[in-house]
């Protein structure tokens, strides 16, 4: 008879750490979508801004309709990009389109003192910011969730359910954004 409670104890244990571990899965799994979900309002905000400011640069750097189109070619395909690797490339593009619109709002002193282009370099500022610490938490997420997927026991129930790993959101060339910035005042 006490082994009969023992081998029910045990099964009872078992169930508990399997439904555990699963809605564990399932709590992570979620924030992962949910950290994805946030990092795509901060690139939709962004988007929605990237228009008012070529528009204000536009009317001072009316010659520069390469850049222009660079720019807006880079949001569309930032709007379309679906997975991290897509999103990753596409906002690598966009960053650098960004950086020679600014590039080109530098030749005109009166620009760079108008109030609208003030508050919208100031407003992309700040969702840069953001998205930079959407993306932090979104891969933050990403590991825990990984971990818990590769790790005993968790791994059994993991695979059992068909949980499968989360894509990290990576930059496209890692070299080239840790080089140092090249300061120079002439």
């Amino acid at each position: 008879m006490i082994a009969l409670y023992v081998i029910l104890g045990i099964v009872v244990l078992l169930l508990l750490m399997g439904i555990t571990f699963y809605n564990k899965l399932v709590r992570l799994r979620n924030t992962v979508k949910s950290s994805w979900s946030d990092i795509d309002v901060q690139c939709k905000k962004r988007y929605d801004l990237v228009p008012n400011l070529v528009e204000t640069v536009k009317g001072y750097a009316s010659h520069e309709k390469t850049v222009f189109e660079k720019v807006t070619q880079a949001r569309s395909m930032a709007m379309q990009a679906g997975s991290p690797a897509e999103m990753a490339k596409a906002e690598n593009m966009l960053r650098d389109t960004l950086k020679s619109l600014f590039a080109v709002a530098e030749a005109y002193p009166e620009l760079k003192a108008n109030a609208n282009f003030l508050q919208l370099q100031s407003q992309l500022q700040e969702l840069e910011n953001n998205i930079e610490y959407a993306r932090r938490y979104y891969n933050a997420i990403v590991r825990d969730y990984n971990i818990t997927i590769e790790s005993f026991p968790s791994n059994l129930i993991a695979s059992s359910f068909n949980f499968k790993q989360a894509e990290f959101f990576e930059l496209e060339a890692p070299e080239a954004e840790r080089k140092p910035v090249k300061v120079s005042f002439s």
